[in-house]
């Protein structure tokens, strides 16, 4: 599915990573080496077949060297890609596009890595029931950038913060005294927007879950058997989220028990950059 990500949300991040590269002095090995004035053409390629995220890092990264420059993207975030492929194409300022180059392929690579992760994960449970999840192991300063990739690959979002879901775990339960407890709190201080996601570990909390009223609950580093048990207890009555021990050889017999969601916090921390290239086609 194509996906888009408003530009005022990607070019802070752009930018940031553009004044991290050019440091104090600019790119002094193209001011020293291009002449004034030259122009070049080139294109962004994939080495490795994959799922776009992050094309437009691309677009505002040249346009930010170069205002004039013109690029044209050939693909759009959530289109899947062979080896080859070009993604996007770039006539601009010599100097300016190779200042940027870099932090073009840096988030280009890093975003269709974690997109391209994430459809596979969501391939390996297809027919089930159950949804792939991030979690928040992301990049400081990428989050959003990142849960996007994961929206192009398939996935869905869990909570972006800590501000916009209210999620216990096991040491707000441990400070509580117990998990209907914590959740009884929570019920009594949030609005009825607010959703309230328990985690346990354990069919004796799920239990204790239950009869307090949570959303969704967290089953955490359950076996396959403890799983389809929890399912059966539920009944369909609240969403159960599978987390723990979560990998590509796993990840189907988890769906198989009928959970309705699995967080996979390797989406983002554990993604490696899709290999994408830069080749001139003239300068």
């Amino acid at each position: 599915m194509t996906r888009s990500f408003p530009d005022i949300l990607i070019d802070p991040v752009v930018r940031m990573a553009l004044a991290e590269d050019l440091g104090r002095a600019g790119d002094v090995t193209a001011q020293a080496c291009i002449p004034d004035g030259a122009r070049m053409r080139a294109v962004f390629a994939a080495r490795k077949a994959g799922v776009l995220a992050g094309i437009d890092c691309v677009r505002l990264a040249v346009l930010a060297m170069d205002s004039a420059a013109s690029v044209t993207l050939k693909m759009r975030d959530g289109d899947a890609f062979e080896a080859g492929a070009v993604l996007a194409e770039v006539e601009a300022d010599a100097r300016a596009f190779l200042a940027a180059e870099r932090t073009a392929l840096n988030l280009l690579g890093r975003l269709c890595g974690i997109a391209t992760l994430t459809r596979s994960y969501v391939e390996a449970v297809a027919g089930t029931r159950a949804r792939i999840a991030d979690t928040r192991k992301t990049t400081p300063g990428l989050r959003a950038l990142e849960k996007h990739a994961v929206l192009c690959g398939g996935g869905v979002n869990h909570r972006f913060g800590l501000d916009d879901a209210i999620l216990i775990k096991d040491n707000h339960v441990a400070v509580c005294g117990g998990v209907g407890e914590a959740v009884r709190r929570a019920r009594a201080a949030v609005g009825h927007l607010m959703k309230v996601e328990v985690e346990v570990d354990g069919l004796d909390q799920l239990d204790e879950a239950l009869a307090s009223g949570p959303d969704v609950i967290m089953l955490d580093n359950f076996t396959l058997p403890m799983l389809r048990e929890a399912v059966d207890r539920t009944g369909g009555r609240v969403t159960l989220e599978a987390s723990g021990g979560v990998n590509l050889e796993t990840v189907r017999g988890i769906a198989e028990t009928g959970v309705d969601v699995i967080s996979v916090g390797a989406l983002t921390h554990s993604a490696p950059a899709l290999d994408v290239g830069l080749d001139v086609v003239s300068g």
